[in-house]
């Protein structure tokens, strides 16, 4: 069994963004749930650092290529480091989008790393992933360093590369993206690609993935149940509404973190980005999750399921739904 990384969070907020004491909150902050960080998380091997969390290990240069590149140059640039055995290795590659969040740290921001990571020239704004956007495969997506979002854009936009090697199956699960595409989005081969389609790299599913039970489904992947009905309240709610009708549940029930959410995502599919055949109903488009966006703390995070993205929303409006989690 794979599961989902503790997103880093230790601090509780309030909706106006002030920071209260973790007790009875229900945050992320207090729970603290997902695989732990290991102290020290990161070793500098010369010119890269292994993750400890996840066993990846990455360039200490954020920005080795200098400048921005579309998503094709970047696939390539990283060929090249292959073909020269750059540090050393022939097996680098764009991370995909588990692999590259994986490195983000939701307690902090500017830039939304571990406190302390030994990294240099870490550039604000977006980096690439290896992963094609299944509602438009002309599109790919990326996560921004400042804060931790994960979106998607054209794959002629401009925007760097953060070469990584190393399998990361212990911990972090594959996407789901079973094919490759061209900028243009059309399908093809993906042998020597370099894409997440022909690697496929993280643990994977377990077949059959979900576990029905009479209220509440298994996910095999995680261990987390989650509620037949992904959608308690009927209606979009406020932050502070979610969490505390999550915890009106009982029995262990709570609001899940963001990366608990994000690990339901398929990125083979969308409209629901959701595993084939999955057994859930009243899926709607976007969910709370119990971590405070510590960009600006009286936003939370939010799952954007029809589309599988993963921004904010201000804590104070009735922007999503509630998807309780336990386990």
């Amino acid at each position: 069994m794979s599961g989902c990384l503790q997103t880093g969070q230790i601090t509780c907020h309030d909706a106006g963004g002030r920071e209260v004491a973790c007790a009875g909150t229900g945050q992320d902050g207090e729970f603290r749930r997902g695989i732990p960080w290991p102290e020290p998380r990161f070793e500098v091997r010369g010119e890269t650092i292994l993750d400890r969390l996840t066993g990846l290990v990455w360039l200490g240069d954020a920005n080795f290529a200098e400048f921005p590149l579309s998503w094709q140059e970047a696939l390539d640039v990283v060929g090249a480091m292959n073909r020269e055995r750059a540090f050393g290795s022939g097996d680098w590659r764009v991370p995909n989008r588990r692999e590259l969040r994986s490195l983000m740290s939701l307690q902090t921001s500017r830039p939304a790393l571990p406190a302390g990571h030994p990294f240099k020239n870490v550039f604000s704004g977006w980096y690439w992933t290896s992963t094609s956007a299944a509602l438009n495969p002309a599109y790919a997506w990326y996560v921004h360093t400042e804060g931790a979002r994960m979106f998607y854009g054209s794959k002629a936009q401009y925007f760097l590369v953060w070469p990584v090697r190393g399998e990361g199956s212990r911990v972090l699960p594959r996407t789901g993206q079973q094919h490759c595409f061209d900028t243009a989005g059309a399908r093809i081969s993906c042998s020597g690609s370099g894409q997440d389609g022909e690697l496929r790299l993280g643990a994977k599913w377990p077949l059959p993935r979900f576990e029905p039970g009479d209220d509440a489904v298994l996910d095999r992947l995680t261990g987390l149940r989650w509620q037949v009905h992904a959608d308690l309240t009927g209606r979009p709610v406020t932050w502070t509404e979610a969490l505390a009708c999550a915890a009106r549940l009982g029995q262990g029930w709570r609001l899940p973190n963001i990366n608990e959410l994000e690990s339901l995502v398929d990125s083979s599919k969308y409209a629901p980005a959701l595993p084939e055949g999955h057994p859930f109903e009243n899926i709607q488009e976007g969910y709370w999750s119990s971590t405070t966006s510590m960009f600006e703390p009286d936003w939370a995070w939010a799952l954007y399921l029809a589309k599988g993205a993963i921004g904010v929303g201000q804590k104070g409006g009735p922007h999503f739904f509630v998807w309780p989690v336990t386990g």
